[in-house]
């Protein structure tokens, strides 16, 4: 008599295989496999500074252009954090741009044209990107509502009263002293980029080692699940679409602050960097996964391309090919690798 075979008896054949082909390699082998799998990424990022060296007529400054990359007055590390948090979640947020472009035109629109002192700037635009978020967190949580359409929405809102704000100008006449909260040098890059790295420390703390970040995985991976697990799923939804808002506005208030000033129009400019960062970043360090240490790194992977090109005389519509072809690539790799990673 036959017995019966149970259905998902290729699959865990397959796990068993896997297990059995790891434990075989060579100690060498498997470092080997570990360092391709969790840091191909630095290892092509490598390859690029040495394919700009060979192609440069006067060669790369490896620490002059280090500077130059890490020191770029740039939000995409911020906002980077602020979508990674939403899709490790299971949301997906189209306003992040136009909530740091609110923050950041209001901080200088209040001071110059209101005559607000500054701190109660800050406060106001980082209340208004509080808000926003706390908009899409009703809209898309307890009412349902899809969240492409909600944060598409508020997202245009939040840009068209960044114009208000800023009075569809260049605003600009911030105290030059208070730039030195963003541009303070310390060990010889500006204090945005501490910034940056301690918030991509703490979040990849939160999520990897902490319960909170392991209710997250949950959410993310199944809501259903995670529900019957005793997670509140709506809690941490709804708390992400806040934390998230309030990264973004934390940037606006950090970028205009370090410029003196802020143009609302081009906080759109974010979005394909931003974006390419966090999908990129699923190849690095937790590979299939969004999570902050590869999306800085795939930040600043991206950004040396991008400062590479220009050294080469390579700008404007590159930039944006550049981008795009990063975002179209990233996004292929991570959904092949969530396809392996679940068999």
């Amino acid at each position: 008599m036959k017995t019966a075979t149970p259905p998902d008896a290729p699959k865990t054949a397959t796990v068993l295989v896997r297990a059995e082909q790891m434990t075989t390699q060579s100690p060498a082998r498997q470092a080997i496999s570990y360092v391709l799998q969790r840091y191909s990424l630095v290892l092509i990022w490598a390859l690029m500074l040495l394919f700009f060296i060979i192609a440069l007529p006067n060669g790369l400054d490896l620490g002059l252009a280090a500077r130059a990359v890490l020191g770029q007055q740039t939000p995409v590390i911020f906002l980077g954090l602020a979508v990674v948090i939403l899709m490790s979640v299971g949301e997906f947020d189209l306003s992040f741009a136009s909530i740091y472009g609110l923050a950041a035109a209001a901080v200088p629109s209040l001071v110059v044209f209101a005559e607000w002192p500054y701190w109660a700037a800050v406060l106001a635009g980082m209340g208004l990107a509080l808000a926003i978020g706390a908009i899409n967190a009703v809209l898309v949580v307890p009412v349902g509502v899809d969240s492409v359409v909600v944060t598409l929405g508020t997202g245009s809102a939040a840009l068209g009263l960044a114009y208000w704000v800023s009075q569809e100008t260049n605003v600009s006449g911030l105290d030059r002293e208070l730039s030195q909260i963003t541009l303070m040098p310390i060990l010889g890059l500006p204090a945005l980029f501490w910034y940056g790295l301690a918030l991509v420390a703490i979040t990849a703390y939160v999520m990897n080692a902490t319960p909170l970040g392991r209710s997250m995985l949950f959410v993310g991976s199944n809501r259903d699940v995670a529900r019957l697990a005793g997670i509140s799923v709506r809690r941490i939804r709804f708390g992400a679409y806040v934390v998230g808002a309030g990264l973004c506005g934390l940037a606006g208030v950090l970028i205009s602050t370090g410029i003196g000033g802020f143009v609302a129009s081009s906080s759109q400019n974010q979005l394909m960097p931003v974006f390419a960062a966090v999908f990129l970043g699923t190849i690095a360090v937790v590979p299939g996964r969004f999570n902050p240490l590869g999306m800085m790194i795939a930040a600043y992977f991206l950004l040396t391309g991008v400062f590479g090109l220009q050294l080469l005389g390579l700008s404007g519509w590159v930039t944006n090919l550049f981008y795009g072809i990063a975002l179209v690539v990233a996004v292929t790799i991570s959904v092949l690798l969530r396809k392996r990673i679940r068999g």
